[in-house]
């Protein structure tokens, strides 16, 4: 096996210094955004109606022009310059997407972008759940010593698979970009306390955005191919919340015990910001005073696989969460999926 200049280091090397550091985080959202106001002008609801049920007052979509990778390289440097890191230092680019901009993954574009010029790169998709399954298996890369700076990005742009006529799916997405820099720490210590992370396909129905064609079709003189397409989002509400309601305060348990650590020992409860609701009974359960549960719900709405990363940056930056402080991430949605990761700031 090459290595590349030095950078790839036996795991004999570092089986006593696979530590990882939650180093830096950033994030980066379009400027353009609807209000409940503006929605209730597309179909039969109000602001009133929106906050109550969901907690949501507005929501980020990209304009005509934009891309869902300039926000996550834009993401991704702000998490680099906290963490210190150069580009041309990072080995790894995860980004956990489920709207990339090209079929084939956006995260080469990341990768370029951001001048990340000795990376590899590859998308994970695993919606609302794949930040954390993303952190997850960028972590690995590191204990595993293969390599020593990754980029785990999460980013969405849902807004691109809403039918605006349709109420139930409208009012609760938007388009985010969150990035955190995983590195590795010499002393052997790991920042991934404990995880735990399921999935159940059963349950895809409720919640789902599939292929609109129906395989290959014949051409006709001189005619292209129709193009491929999907279909708009689609979910099944009240399925979806008794799913979350139910799994996520079962996966941060399971976590916890992965960590060898209890509730009481949580600082902060960053979860995937999806309705209030899911939050404060997953809170509530967890024994999570409200006000350590870091919410922007209200100013994003369900940015998918973003909603993490972007939450815990502006609580970073704002200073609520400090170095050292125990964090408890969960993720969940289509697939069905969910996931958490106990993790330790800084």
């Amino acid at each position: 096996m090459h290595s590349r200049s030095g950078r790839r280091r036996s795991a004999a090397t570092v089986a006593a210094a696979s530590g990882v550091r939650l180093a830096g985080v950033g994030s980066s959202v379009p400027q353009t955004f609807l209000t409940n106001d503006d929605l209730a002008k597309l179909v039969d609801t109000s602001d009133e109606w929106i906050a109550s049920r969901t907690g949501i007052k507005k929501r980020h979509v990209l304009a005509a022009g934009e891309s869902l990778s300039s926000h996550a390289a834009a993401a991704s440097l702000k998490a680099l310059q906290m963490a210190g890191v150069n580009p041309e230092d990072v080995d790894l680019v995860v980004m956990a997407t489920s709207s990339p901009d090209d079929l084939f993954g956006s995260a080469t574009a990341v990768q370029a972008e951001i001048g990340a010029t000795k990376a590899a790169a590859f998308d994970l998709t695993a919606a609302c759940s794949g930040f954390v399954m993303a952190l997850v298996t960028g972590a690995q890369f590191i204990r595993a010593g293969t390599y020593k700076n990754v980029v785990v990005i999460g980013a969405d742009a849902l807004s691109r698979y809403i039918d605006w006529r349709d109420r139930s799916t409208c009012i609760l997405f938007g388009d985010g970009c969150g990035a955190v820099v995983l590195s590795a720490k010499e002393d052997g210590s790991c920042g991934l306390l404990g995880l735990d992370m399921h999935s159940d396909g059963k349950g895809m129905r409720h919640l789902n955005c599939v292929f609109a064609g129906e395989g290959m079709k014949p051409l006709s003189e001189g005619q292209a191919s129709d193009e491929g397409s999907y279909r708009n989002v689609q979910m099944n509400g009240q399925e979806v919340f008794k799913f979350a309601v139910r799994a996520v305060p079962t996966v941060i348990e399971a976590a916890l015990v992965d960590a060898k650590m209890d509730k009481t020992q949580i600082d902060w409860l960053v979860m995937h910001q999806a309705n209030m609701r899911i939050m404060s009974a997953a809170a509530d359960r967890l024994g999570v005073p409200p006000e350590r549960v870091v919410s922007n719900l209200a100013q994003y709405g369900n940015t998918s696989a973003a909603s993490i990363p972007l939450a815990l940056d502006e609580a970073v930056r704002r200073g609520d969460i400090k170095p050292g402080e125990v964090l408890a991430m969960a993720g969940f949605g289509a697939g069905l999926s969910w996931a958490s990761a106990i993790v330790r700031w800084g």
